[in-house]
């Protein structure tokens, strides 16, 4: 590429069989291209390749790999640290790619790598069936999966992965690979937990379960009951039944109708309820409503797909986001403190503290048998500073990075790396512990030029 060919231009000459669509900096909807669910992620890329088949895949890491530029994979746009997009280099766009197959008597279902979680959820819930993914409908369904996937039935049906059975591949060097037990197995060990490290993935087969009609909602309890429920939630929920799945909060009620007038803009604590099993829902949550008095116990019968997307209108794209995460094991009364402590200090509406629980069936899965080696610990922690207003970026991340600091000494080490900014080496080795050497070898294997490192990024060994 010569010194004023920019990369659009070359793309437009040497791509001439590419099916999807092109996008550089000359072109209209560029910005729009760009553009993330992190407000705060700004970043020019030379050439936007949005991708309507694996062909097209195949051509545009190609293309970045022979002009020697940085190469950005892009699903749903939801990575908190932006790492769906890249100054200057490519940006592969699955977001085209939305073909989704259920297939309800082999309880599976196959996705695009461009599909969402709502739409999944849509086309799995109508014959009664889901597979564990995340909270908002909206994330894309391959950066929440190569991550691990914790969400509202991860106690009962494990994280994402633990269902991921198979992966159509594009590689480094523009070849196609199907990841299974049986064929190109170490692949398909190390996307299970190991992040867009090792390719492109176009076709995810997960497997399903059983799960239709759910009891959900939230609990809110007043912040100064908030120590005894912490306290008590501690203890209650590693011991409750997998069926019930709830994680713990600190936020601000939001202003819409669904809670009452007088909550608006109060600040609380509070568990959000999945239990898959109605008939027993009210019997296994009913010990935390007895530890205070709730102000709100809003738990109710639902399609799993309405509390799938519940959280979506509050947390639409566009909003300043900022990260910090810890996997915890347990809740000393040390740590409880400064918790509180924080909680009370929630810098903007939106900004919040979440404790996703990670026992049950996610412990059934050795620490070796995925990327995912925290399988012995209790809760994935995420603190995010969160705001519409570009002008309170500082005070949102301020805060975030003060309540990290503050309870990091209580945490078990490590992240899910859905939850990280980009923090360095350091916190990824962290992250998978004695995995992280396996995990190189592989990359090695499939990528020794690093072509793939715009991610929580595995360093090929050697």
């Amino acid at each position: 590429m010569g010194t004023t060919t920019t990369l659009e231009e070359a793309a437009r000459r040497e791509l001439s069989g590419f099916g999807g669509e092109l996008i550089g900096p000359g072109d209209a909807g560029y910005d729009e291209a760009r553009s993330v669910y992190n407000a705060m992620i700004d970043r020019r890329p030379g050439l936007i390749a949005r991708c309507t088949s694996t062909a097209d895949v195949a051509a545009a890491i190609g293309f970045a790999r022979e002009h020697g530029v940085l190469l950005a994979v892009r699903g749903g746009g939801h990575n908190g640290g932006g790492l769906g997009i890249c100054d200057d280099g490519v940006v592969i766009d699955l977001s085209p790619m939305r073909e989704i197959h259920v297939d309800a008597a082999a309880h599976t279902v196959r996705a695009a790598g461009g599909c969402t979680w709502r739409e999944v959820d849509a086309a799995t819930h109508e014959v009664g069936q889901a597979t564990p993914c995340g909270i908002i409908g909206t994330t894309g369904v391959g950066g929440l999966t190569l991550g691990g996937g914790i969400g509202n039935i991860s106690r009962k049906h494990g994280l994402t992965i633990d269902s991921l059975l198979e992966a159509e591949m594009v590689l480094a060097d523009g070849s196609v690979v199907t990841a299974n037990e049986h064929t190109h197995s170490d692949l398909h060990w190390a996307i299970r937990g190991g992040g867009g490290n090792f390719g492109v993935v176009t076709s995810f087969l997960f497997r399903t379960h059983p799960v239709s009609t759910v009891v959900a909602g939230p609990t809110f309890w007043s912040l100064e009951d908030a120590p005894a429920v912490m306290r008590h939630y501690r203890e209650f929920l590693p011991a409750a039944p997998r069926e019930l799945n709830g994680w713990f909060a600190f936020l601000t009620v939001p202003p819409v109708d669904m809670f009452p007038a007088e909550l608006h803009g109060r600040k609380v604590c509070g568990v959000v309820w999945t239990h898959t099993l109605p008939d027993r829902a009210a019997a296994d949550m009913a010990p935390m409503l007895e530890v205070a008095t709730p102000l709100l116990h809003g738990a109710g019968e639902m399609p799993f797909t309405g509390i799938q997307g519940v959280f979506d209108p509050l947390y639409q794209k566009g909003l300043q986001w900022y990260w910090r995460a810890d996997f915890v094991r347990d809740l000393p009364d040390a740590a409880i403190e400064r918790h509180v402590e924080f909680a009370h200090t929630l810098p903007s509406g939106h900004s919040t503290m979440h404790m996703y629980p990670i026992d049950g069936a996610v412990h059934d899965v050795g620490e070796t048998d995925t990327p995912f080696s925290y399988r012995d610990v209790t809760w994935a922690e995420v603190i995010v500073g969160v705001d519409p207003d570009p002008a309170n970026a500082e005070p949102i991340t301020r805060w975030t990075k003060d309540y990290f600091d503050a309870t990091h000494p209580y945490s078990a080490g490590g992240a899910y790396v859905n939850f990280m900014m980009d923090e360095g080496q350091e916190r990824v080795r962290a992250t998978y512990r004695g995995n992280y050497d396996r995990l190189a070898r592989i990359k090695a294997a499939y990528d020794s030029d690093n072509l793939f490192r715009v991610n929580q990024n595995i360093q090929p060994a050697g």
